[in-house]
């Protein structure tokens, strides 16, 4: 059954062995610990699907969700820049099924039915969905360098009203939920004219319950107003996701316009290029992420079985052998609230491990209790013993296999020299401006810097440090700050400034002013022109 295992293994693992790859310790762990436990007691019926092959080796993925005309389909298209096969862009709603963009040698597209029974792609257990669902999906490959790294979901467009609910034909929140387990990142994608949070909307982000760290929202059409104007969006934007996502923490949102065309309203560019890097940066990151995150969901896997294990074990136990079955069956479903303030109590269980209680009642009224398994200990005992020592060899793994060979960052398409020459976040601004210029770039303003410097009493062309620091301070700049200035400007380290040194000072007091970062060390197109020696710089 589970000979994917073996081969990976080779046969040479056994209790106690250490894994040679994290992915193969994932898989081994999950079918020797933690399986036995979930098929015992219902798991796969109640919660998820049991976990294959493709599920630990397939490349990160990132879904992308949204309600319709709010590009969804233009933001891969904008990341990729190609198109893809499948591809639909317009303003009514175009995207009426799920497409996966992965790598393929080949360009093409591969249908759902035939898509759930490759082996070698995560979706196998999508099948339980049906026809209705596996109609609307649909895999697109292609030879780009960016799905080389992860791979992309794009989804139907979300609108309002019960209609556009009823007549899709399967479960589109439980269809959310399954890829939410499952994938490395979830975007939610909103138009800075498009705020409302429809109802099915609000099903679809509440089937992301427990994936809290993986949620990224970005406003996209961002450019379409003006500051004042975006500044009322993204507040009524921050309302709306409070009253949906119910978590203490403010949830990461990215301003931008994420298309291949130019801004219409030009004023706030920094912001939106410093926006777009960092979103860019957090998804070149999930490569090498994404063993950690793997382990991290067979951890939350692992919690919920486990207490799905002491629920559906109480409920037989608490059972009549021969009459009053039903009776005692509606009874514990009424109680299940009850039942699981007790299973708290008793195995020390987080109230946040428990499934959602309603939705575990209704759940429930399909199955006869009295043929539920009682609780085997040993079982449990093998799950606490992987949470308590094998997961933390594997954790130390990871870093291991990072330091030998660290994963490739996503590159190619819109990542490819995002950092890199004149067009690079940053670039001939802050402590990079003057890098190229032929003339050292202090000594635009030197000319001012030398009437403060001269106020300074300078002895032998030079202050000291005390009447330095008078004026330094008058920046308003922490200590902290003003003491790695001094140490970048006083080149000669003998505690005191000469006229192009306190000129540096004042430079590098600007930059952080206007709000950019210090460097550690002094980069060479601002060391003074007096310290530079032939092919050399002095101690600078």
């Amino acid at each position: 059954m589970f000979s994917w295992v073996k081969q990976e293994q080779g046969g040479s693992n056994k209790e106690g062995e250490m894994y040679q790859t994290v992915t193969e310790g994932l898989q081994t762990l999950y079918t020797k610990k933690l399986l036995p436990l979930e098929e015992t007691y219902l798991f796969h019926d109640f919660h998820s699907p049991a976990l294959e092959a493709a599920d630990f080796q397939s490349k990160p993925m990132v879904l992308l969700v949204g309600q319709y005309s709010t590009g969804k389909t233009t933001f891969i298209r904008y990341l990729l820049e190609q198109d893809f096969p499948g591809m639909r862009i317009g303003p009514e709603p175009t995207t009426d099924g799920f497409i996966a963009v992965m790598y393929g040698e080949n360009e093409g597209v591969v249908p759902g039915n035939a898509l759930v029974v490759d082996p070698k792609k995560p979706f196998r257990k999508l099948n339980a969905f049906g026809n209705s669902f596996l109609n609307r999906f649909i895999c697109s490959q292609m030879p780009n360098q960016v799905l080389q790294s992860i791979s992309i979901i794009d989804t139907p467009g979300i609108l309002s009203g019960e209609k556009q609910r009823i007549s899709r034909g399967y479960d589109f929140a439980e269809v959310l939920r399954w890829f939410g387990e499952r994938v490395d990142r979830i975007i939610l994608l909103f138009d800075a004219h498009k705020l409302d949070i429809s109802d099915e909307f609000s099903e679809a982000i509440k089937a992301f319950k427990g994936q809290d760290d993986k949620i990224r929202v970005v406003l996209n059409k961002a450019d379409q107003v003006d500051t004042q104007q975006l500044m009322r969006v993204y507040g009524a934007l921050m309302w709306s996701l409070g009253k949906v996502i119910n978590t203490p923490e403010v949830v990461r949102v990215y301003l931008g316009s994420f298309w291949a065309k130019p801004l219409q309203n030009t004023e706030n560019r920094r912001l939106f290029e410093a926006e777009s890097q960092d979103l860019f940066r957090d998804i070149q990151s999930l490569p090498r992420n994404a063993a950690l995150r793997k382990l991290n969901d067979l951890i939350k896997r692992a919690r919920l079985a486990k207490v799905h294990a002491y629920i559906i074990s109480y409920l037989k136990k608490e059972m009549p052998s021969l009459f009053g079955r039903e009776k005692k069956k509606d009874e514990l479903i009424q109680r299940l609230p009850e039942i699981y303030t007790v299973l708290q109590r008793e195995h020390h269980i987080s109230p946040g491990d428990f499934p959602n209680v309603t939705k575990m009642q209704d759940m429930l009224q399909h199955y006869d209790f009295s043929k539920f398994p009682s609780l085997k200990v040993k079982l449990i005992e093998k799950v606490d013993k992987m949470l308590a020592s094998k997961i933390a060899v594997l954790m130390a793994m990871i870093r291991e296999e990072e330091a030998k060979q660290p994963p490739a960052m996503v590159s190619g398409g819109a990542f490819e020299g995002s950092q890199d020459g004149p067009f690079g976040q940053g670039y001939g601004e802050g402590i990079s401006a003057g890098a190229d210029a032929e003339d050292w770039i202090v000594s635009r303003d030197k000319h001012r810097y030398d009437e403060i410097f001269y106020t300074l009493m300078p002895v032998n062309g030079k202050i000291t440090g005390v009447n330095a620091k008078k004026e330094m301070m008058n920046s308003r700049l922490p200590n902290t700050v003003l003491g790695k200035i001094w140490k970048l400007a006083d080149c000669d380290q003998d505690g005191m400034l000469d006229d192009e040194e306190f000129a540096l000072a004042q430079h590098l007091i600007k930059i952080k002013l206007e709000g950019y970062e210090l460097p550690t060390e002094l980069p060479n197109h601002l060391v003074p022109p007096t310290r530079v020696l032939t092919g050399h710089q002095a101690s600078c």
